[in-house]
């Protein structure tokens, strides 16, 4: 009897899944909604007022300020909002956007001054908590004022009158600060570091109101002598003897001027 058992044929398909059954459609969707999305947030940016756009760029520039708050506050009641995520309010961001940006225009006309390249290393200025601070530091080769004077050398002058150009158009207060290092002034005539550094602070005053600073814009004239290193571990580091200017946030009170004005008795290096 011949065998008739059944013969089973099973196809196998080879392959991927091509065409619309595949994923690469959605990785190329995917591009195009981040895409679009991109240029639709540009588009926002482009479309919306001057203080957002300074908002916006300034929380890029400095995230920080955006955080000094946080973890200060418990939960709101309620909507379960922390308060201590808030932002601060825009007129906070827009004053410390415009900080930067005269910190910008600062460094930018500095670098165009004829011999600024061997100040460069003597001039910091940055924005702080307390607002836009610029110091002139010396160095060992007396680098901004005559050697134990105020009188301001030709170069520091010139720094100065950028600065204050700068800072008449902020139209913030400004105040002025002298310090020395800790080798004391010996002439025994009662001219001390405090007179000193009150005298170069009065210096740089006068050359800055003389530059188009306006005198009401001027808050404080203080003299710190020896009493607010920059470098403590290093009392007697060159750079401890130096001019802050500083353009505050808001305003401290009422002009305080100390210090006699004027050159100051030729004496040791400070």
């Amino acid at each position: 009897m011949a065998n008739h058992a059944p013969v089973i044929i099973i196809k196998r398909k080879k392959g991927g899944h091509g065409g619309h059954h595949g994923g690469a459609w959605k990785v190329a969707y995917a591009d195009f909604v981040t895409a679009m999305m991109a240029f639709f947030l540009v588009m926002w940016l482009v479309n919306q007022s001057q203080e957002v756009k300074e908002s916006v760029a300034a929380y890029f520039t400095d995230p920080g300020i955006f955080e000094h708050q946080k973890g200060n506050a418990p939960i709101a009641g309620g909507n379960g909002a922390l308060n201590g995520m808030r932002p601060p309010p825009p007129d906070v961001v827009s004053a410390t956007a415009s900080l930067e940006r005269a910190a910008a225009r600062i460094k930018g006309q500095l670098r165009m001054l004829p011999g600024f390249r061997n100040l460069e290393d003597q001039i910091d200025v940055q924005v702080t908590a307390e607002g836009l601070r610029i110091e002139l530091q010396e160095s060992g080769q007396d680098t901004f004022f005559d050697s134990g004077s105020s009188h301001l050398k030709r170069e520091t002058e010139q720094v100065l009158q950028v600065i204050a150009r700068e800072l008449a158009a902020l139209a913030q207060p400004v105040a002025i600060e002298g310090h020395t290092d800790a080798a004391p002034f010996g002439t025994g005539r009662g001219y001390t570091n405090w007179e000193l550094s009150a005298d170069r602070a009065n210096a740089a005053r006068r050359v800055m109101e003389g530059a188009g600073l306006e005198p009401t814009q001027i808050k404080a004239i203080r003299g710190f002598a020896a009493t607010s290193l920059r470098t403590p571990d290093e009392p007697y580091n060159p750079r401890n003897r130096r001019v802050s200017i500083v353009v505050q946030q808001a305003s401290v009170g009422s002009p305080v001027v100390t210090g006699r004005a004027g050159k100051a008795p030729a004496a040791a290096a400070h």
